[in-house]
């Protein structure tokens, strides 16, 4: 070898945190090679330091297109130290070792996320020497200690400084880490690229891609899945969309379960669809209750009125700043998890009272649901959509097939209905009044059953669904349900219509005297 010195390349567009790991490493007599704007910043805090021109020989070109792309980099991180063949052919053609790589990428992610940002700026930050020199240096992990994150600096650096190495365990972690790391950079330079043409314009709309990579963060190992005998765990979107459960901070209580997750995410999705002071209640990834109200706490108790029983042990989400007189009505109840954009201090002094209780703040950013792609795993494949963000504002001219048309107060009722209803499980039925959930009827095989068993859950709570609304996630198929709603004292429907019954369940609601809307809108949740 022509040097046995312990050498350095350093080459980063993050600089947090990578002078202190340089001077720490040249105190300990390692050589430092770095690159353009890094060696600059090295050098002017006083590090003395090796351009990489000077190791390879070769200059810097392409306006920096072309500097680390040599072999006597990539021999000095790829030559496996105890081979003797590597050895001699290194030495023959003057390659150097190299034994810490301390790399991160352009920043193409932040280049993106720019409004405004053009594809040639996007294509200008797509780093190629940096994830060379990283996979390189990761896959020779047994001879060269590899940097990707910044937040390893300091701990890798005391290690060096306590023992003069890094064990084996730990260079291997920090080489599955790159990979990682380089795996979802490359996934999101695919992603970008196949939203865009070849002039960088949005191709269109709603268009699926033809190859669609994800990467998850894992957030947390859970006790169990759905059941205790599944394994389980809890990963977090690498390109979120805000406000999140996976995005939350946890402020007291137990660990989320499966289960809780599952539910909290149907619980805020839930009231993300309304504007005034909003509350849900869920079990088992269906609302038991949902409503309005003036004053958050008065959302909650026609919420939880809708069907006490079963927002016993429930999952509760809130659209505003939880309250000191909120709090002590939740906690009169056994809940599971609260979730709201924030929790005033005598709210949090309340909740204190009950440390197993999990409480969840998801930021004060609400905003209605966004578009983006909804998945659904099945075997040996992968469903998506796009997310079902339609409401019934969203469609101005409503159909309105029977004699009498909906009033004010009806049309005020249907339009709350026609959002929860979304968020209930197929075949789902809902009866309301403006600002308030009466009964609910979900995931029955016959839709008919829905509609009785929203009526029996209706009166098991001491409500009565005489003067309210009902709102289907799908059309009628026969006139039974109808029927069963009119008996019940429902004075307004709302349906998607485009069943061949549709001539006779609309004459079923002209004998009732019901008003009825179609939306020509679906609302499947299975």
């Amino acid at each position: 070898m022509a040097s046995q010195a312990r050498r350095a390349l350093i080459s980063v567009s993050d600089k947090h945190g990578i002078l202190d790991l340089a001077r720490g490493l040249s105190a300990m007599g390692w050589e430092i090679v770095s690159t353009g704007g890094t060696a600059r910043a090295l050098a002017e805090a006083g590090l003395n330091v090796r351009d990489v021109a000077s190791v390879t020989g070769f200059p810097e070109m392409l306006d920096g297109r072309v500097k680390t792309l040599h072999p006597k980099v990539h021999g000095g991180l790829l030559g496996i130290r105890k081979n003797p063949s590597h050895r001699e052919q290194m030495a023959a053609q003057g390659i150097e070792p190299i034994d810490l790589v301390a790399v991160n990428l352009y920043p193409f992610e932040e280049t993106i996320g720019r409004p405004g940002a053009t594809l040639d700026e996007a294509i200008e930050n797509i780093d190629i020497g940096g994830p060379a020199m990283l996979r390189s240096a990761a896959k020779n992990f047994r001879d060269v200690i590899v940097l990707a994150d910044p937040r390893d600096y300091a701990g890798v650096l005391a290690e060096i400084q306590k023992t003069g190495d890094l064990p084996e365990a730990a260079r291997y972690e920090l080489a599955r880490k790159v990979f990682a790391h380089t795996g979802r950079y490359d996934a999101l330079i695919a992603s970008y690229l196949e939203r865009r043409d070849e002039a960088g314009s949005p191709v269109k709309a709603g268009e699926m891609p033809s190859l669609l990579t994800l990467q998850f963060e894992k957030i947390q190992g859970l006790r169990y899945g759905e059941n205790p005998h599944q394994r389980a765990a809890f990963y977090r979107d690498m390109a979120p969309s805000a406000p999140s459960i996976a995005a939350a901070r946890a402020l007291q209580g137990k660990e989320l379960s499966f289960n809780n997750v599952l539910d909290a995410d149907s619980a805020l999705a839930l009231v993300l669809e309304f504007d005034a002071p909003a509350a849900a209640v869920i079990k088992h990834n269906n609302p038991c209750g949902v409503a309005t109200g003036s004053r958050l706490v008065e959302a909650y108790r026609k919420a939880k009125a809708t069907d006490p029983v079963s927002a016993f042990g429930g999952v509760i989400a809130f659209n505003r700043k939880v309250d000191q007189e909120t709090a002590a009505e939740v906690t009169s109840l056994f809940a599971e998890v609260v979730i709201a954009p924030g929790f005033d201090a005598p709210a949090l002094a309340v909740f204190a009272k009950k440390p197993a209780l999990r409480l969840l703040d998801v930021g004060p950013n609400l905003s209605r649901p966004a578009g983006g792609i909804d998945l659904k795993k099945v075997r040996g494949g992968l469903l998506v959509q796009e997310r079902d963000t339609g409401r019934i504002e969203d469609f101005p001219s409503l159909v309105v097939p029977t004699r009498r048309r909906p009033t004010d107060e009806e049309m005020a009722g249907i339009a709350f209905a026609w959002r929860v209803a979304k968020h209930v499980k197929s075949n789902a039925i809902v009866y309301a009044v403006a600002g308030q959930t009466i009964g609910i009827g979900a995931g029955q095989m016959s839709r008919v059953d829905s509609a009785r068993l929203g009526i029996v859950k209706a009166e098991s709570s001491g409500m009565s669904v005489r003067g309210s609304v009902m709102a289907s996630d799908a059309f009628f198929p026969f006139r039974d349900g109808i029927d069963a709603a009119a008996q019940a004292g429902v004075t307004a429907i709302v349906q998607p219509g485009g069943s061949v019954k549709d001539a006779e369940v609309v004459a079923a609601a002209d004998e009732h005297g019901l008003a009825m809307v179609f939306t020509g809108m679906r609302h499947f949740r299975h």
